[in-house]
């Protein structure tokens, strides 16, 4: 250690000295030792813009092309421009009709200032119940989009529904451009964001739910989220300038930031996130300083991981309710089928295999000691050691756990497949990586990588032109529509016949639509963030239940309704998973019917509530009147003098 500390010692002492002589010498002697960088000629610098420009317009055209094709398929589906008013509202299902009620209501606010108080003080949604909807509903896209509507004059030119689903469509064109940017970062060709647009789109059924939900939650964040990965993915990068990095932390700040304020489960995909970063940190590969904000963790949401992972049983309606969804389900071999005939899941699995096995190579290295270089250049075929493509591989496989054993969050997952497997066929440094380990002698490894680089994804591109751009096609030419004429009857006729301060009853995603479509106050919503509203959903369906009709009449008295509204779909649902009915998750819960081993079978003395109070007879009339029937739907009228003559 003495012999090394000898020169540092050595120029300390020489920069003490005074003399002019000394000092010109030491300058010499640092001009000399430093580097003279060298400017790049002119075609090289040339060649260098033409690149970023033409990859930069390719990102911004796909992110346009995909944002207009989703307006057209959305035209031609619910042939909505052909529509009135509520039959558009109508298209808005379960959670997406609240949201979009919150809209209207910002926009007949004779104020934003006005309207937002009412939102944040808001009891004339939820009877009985005075809740702050901007913070519990994340409503943060319609107070900006309601701004942005009146503040830029686009009420005398465009209706307010066009002007919100053009804005979230705008937002997925943005999304795609992102992923465009993130694998063209990865893999050093703008051709790697073509096939990753691509793979999105033609996998758009496993990638989104914009289709067919436009307002959620989901599809107002995930945007901004692919933001803050394209600037993470950049800033990780290890030849980035000063000026890089600080446009990235800037973007990656706003983009998180927004992400939150747009999403109420947001911290769960940030809590993966940040996982990954320490895992990242933690081999020592990368050195940074990250965000993270806590959020209050949703209780109910806990119960269910442990009911989901086995670690709990339960009876509970609404654990067993949530279970049975399909979006909380293991994926079906359909999803994994559809990735394979579009040839995305064999190239991901490639892509990954090579990825992590290199960053295992690097991390052991890494332990045992070994010195590795800060500059990995192409020859080294060791794409495992850059940080950027170390963080994604961790990410890709936590989500990927999760979906596989939940199917909702493969709207997460498979963009990042998309994007993550347009990376690697694209990326000469992933195909030396292969070579070298194959030891390939015959040619040379490097020439090979970059002929399969340009060859692999044009070749991959070609197929999925030919088989599934006439699919795209046909789906903008084919006219559906959406037809329902069941519940625009009973709109009509509450917007008609009950009162305005009529209180309405039923299921959570009925109830939702009424708010959206007649602006009545109900009893419940279809929202699953918080524990009252799931009490309140859980009592509303023991309609659906064996209990008598005094129960029922004081279940919804005790939350001031008026009119009881019972689904016909419900009541004789027979189509879904066995076990998995409303009503015979009801049976379980209330002990009205127990089916498992070692246990006593018992059945209630009350027939089903749906089915007798159809029958008109006592003490079903005594409580409750008929006053609106069709196909679909039998509304009710809570009686408030209850007479018992038979």
């Amino acid at each position: 250690m003495a012999e090394e500390e000898g020169p540092t010692v050595e120029l300390r002492q020489r920069k003490k000295l005074k003399s002019s002589e000394n000092k010109e010498s030491v300058k010499e002697e640092k001009i000399s030792d430093t580097p003279i960088p060298e400017r790049a000629p002119k075609h090289v610098l040339f060649q260098r813009f033409a690149k970023i420009f033409i990859g930069c317009l390719a990102a911004v055209t796909s992110g346009m092309m995909y944002a207009l094709y989703l307006s057209a398929y959305h035209e031609r589906k619910f042939w909505f421009s052909n529509r009135q008013e509520l039959e558009r509202e109508i298209t808005f299902q379960g959670d997406s009709a609240i949201y979009y009620s919150y809209y209207k209501d910002m926009l007949k606010a004779p104020s934003f200032e006005r309207g937002v108080y009412e939102l944040t003080h808001n009891n004339k949604t939820v009877s009985l119940k005075t809740i702050n909807a901007v913070q519990q509903m994340s409503l943060y896209p319609e107070l900006i989009a309601s701004v942005l509507y009146q503040a830029t004059g686009s009420n005398e030119i465009i209706e307010p529904v066009y002007f919100y689903i053009g804005i979230v469509f705008g937002l997925q064109g943005i999304y795609v451009t992102a992923l465009f940017v993130t694998s063209w970062l990865m893999s050093g060709t703008w051709l790697a964001g073509m096939l990753t647009v691509a793979w999105f789109i033609i996998n758009r059924v496993d990638t989104t739910r914009i289709e067919y939900s436009i307002p959620l939650r989901e599809n107002w964040a995930l945007p901004y989220f692919a933001c803050q990965i394209a600037a993470l993915t950049g800033y990780l990068k290890s030849n980035l300038n000063t000026y890089g990095e600080r446009f990235c932390c800037l973007l990656m700040s706003a983009s998180t930031y927004t992400f939150m304020m747009m999403w109420e489960y947001s911290h769960y995909l940030l809590f993966l996130q940040a996982a990954s970063l320490f895992l990242l940190d933690s081999f020592s590969l990368e050195q940074s300083d990250k965000m993270f904000v806590p959020h209050k963790e949703n209780g109910h949401m806990l119960k269910f991981l442990e009911v989901k992972f086995g670690l709990n049983m339960t009876k509970n309606f609404t654990m067993n309710w949530l279970l049975c969804q399909e979006s909380l389900q293991a994926p079906s071999q359909d999803f994994f089928l559809r990735l394979t005939q579009s040839s995305l899941l064999p190239f991901y699995i490639l892509v990954l295999i090579i990825c992590f096995l290199s960053m295992m190579q690097v991390i052991f290295r890494r332990i045992k000691g070994k010195s590795l270089k800060e500059t990995i250049t192409l020859e080294d075929g060791r794409i495992g050691g850059r940080p950027e493509i170390i963080y994604h591989v961790i990410h890709t496989i936590l989500l990927g756990s999760l979906a596989m054993v939940i199917e909702g969050l493969k709207y997460l997952w498979t963009p990042y497949v998309c994007m993550l497997a347009a990376f690697g066929v694209c990326s000469p440094e992933l195909w030396v990586t292969l070579f070298k380990w194959l030891r390939l002698r015959t040619v040379h490894p490097v020439l090979l990588a970059l002929i399969l680089s340009m060859a692999v994804p044009t070749i991959i591109g070609l197929s999925l032109w030919k088989e599934f751009f006439p699919r795209l096609m046909t789906e903008l030419m084919e006219l559906q529509e959406f037809y329902d004429p069941d519940t625009v009857e009973l709109m009509t006729w509450i917007k008609r016949q009950a009162p305005v301060a009529a209180v309405f009853a039923g299921s959570p995603q009925l109830m939702g639509a009424i708010k959206l479509c007649t602006g009545w106050m109900v009893t419940s919503l279809p929202l699953y963030n918080d524990d009252d509203l799931l009490r309140r959903n859980e009592n509303i369906y023991q309609i659906y239940s064996k209990r008598s009709a005094e129960d029922i009449y004081k279940i919804l008295t005790s939350y001031k309704a008026n009119y009881l509204i019972v689904e016909d779909a419900i009541c004789n649902e027979v189509g879904t998973m066995r076990g998995c009915r409303v009503k015979d998750l009801l049976d379980i819960a209330n002990g009205h019917v127990v089916c498992e081993e070692g246990d006593k079978l018992t059945y209630s003395k009350y027939g089903r509530f749906c089915h007798e109070v159809k029958i008109n007879y006592s003490p079903y009339v005594n409580y409750f009147t008929r006053v609106y029937w069709n196909r679909s739907y039998f509304v009710y009228k809570i009686n408030t003098v209850i007479s018992f003559q038979s």
